[in-house]
């Protein structure tokens, strides 16, 4: 695969990402946080309409989490998808995932909860496997306070993927709240140095050192690095986990490590739908401006809807 393969669109707007090159020091960091708010509330600017949205806060382990729960335009209660924003574990806030949790509550008819989790470098792993977890569970215990039916599913991508995956996982393990569905996008498990898409398309939209980087301030020491609540992948067995939909870019570094996980689950026995989307890159989901992401959005919103149906 060529990088002239890309879809146009995707393309188009990976160059305008380039613009804003990742810092890898701890001011940076801070700096780069500060400067894409004001950025990230342009882009929000005219959004797809939803039913309505409440910001608010939910208890975490060390504190308040901020959230929003997004519900449909119709009367309720929903299913509930709680979500986790994707950013390299370092990056990315409620915000920056707004357009697309936006679009899942619209195609999925569910409400759909955005919730922050500690980033790091400040609060290294496992701060935002505790809070992710943290968040199914009062979800789960609160129905009311989401306008639910009490039935959860969990999504993410990215990041996010790998924290919906653990969150599902630490629930079948600890015999915790019961979780409908799981939706990976593009997710950061199983991801290797050696692997084809890693050594082909690092540096699309992922740099190799962008995501060293992340995994530095995520994991901070190796010891960490085969935990399975740090990365499921290195679980012995999911036999328990919620159904999933995993989906994984074309050129994406981390498309080889999704397609895995997937093959895993199957493995385990878990129903498992797996789809590459081949012409598009890291993150295309949240893109706005390329119209596959608005196919792929309906698509696992369907995959939500018929698994939380039937549930």
């Amino acid at each position: 695969m060529h990088a002239d393969e890309i879809d146009p669109q995707a393309r188009a707007a990976v160059e305008r990402q380039d613009r804003l090159p990742l810092p890898h020091s701890r001011r940076g960091i801070r700096l780069f946080r500060l400067l894409t708010r004001p950025l990230t509330r342009i882009r929000n600017r005219n959004p797809p309409t939803v039913g309505s949205t409440v910001d608010g806060t939910i208890p975490g382990p060390a504190g308040e989490l901020d959230a929003r729960l997004y519900l449909p335009d119709a009367e309720g209660p929903f299913p509930t998808v709680v979500f986790f924003h994707g950013g390299g574990f370092v990056f990315g806030s409620i915000g920056t995932h707004d357009w697309l949790c936006r679009h899942l509550t619209r195609e999925s008819g569910c409400a759909v909860l955005s919730v922050e989790y500690r980033l790091a470098p400040e609060h290294p792993f496992p701060a935002a496997v505790e809070d992710a977890y943290a968040a199914v569970e009062w979800a789960a215990a609160n129905p009311d306070a989401v306008h639910g039916t009490g039935e959860i599913a969990v999504a993410g991508d990215s990041a996010g993927g790998n924290l919906a995956a653990v969150a599902s996982l630490m629930a079948a393990e600890r015999d915790g709240p019961e979780v409908t569905y799981q939706t990976l996008l593009y997710p950061a498990v199983g991801v290797d140095e050696d692997q084809q898409s890693v050594r082909e398309h690092a540096g699309i939209v992922l740099e190799r050192a962008d995501m060293e980087w992340f995994e530095r301030c995520y994991y901070v020491s190796d010891v960490h690095r085969r935990n399975p609540y740090a990365d499921p992948s290195n679980a012995a067995d999911l036999s328990g986990v919620a159904p999933a939909t995993v989906v994984t870019a074309g050129f994406d570094p981390l498309r080889d490590g999704g397609k895995a996980y997937a093959e895993q689950l199957v493995r385990d026995g878990v129903p498992t739908r797996y789809e590459n989307y081949e012409d598009m890159v890291h993150g295309f989901m949240t893109m706005r401006e390329v119209d596959r992401a608005r196919t792929a959005i309906a698509d696992v919103a369907d995959d939500i809807s018929d698994a939380v149906g039937e549930g």
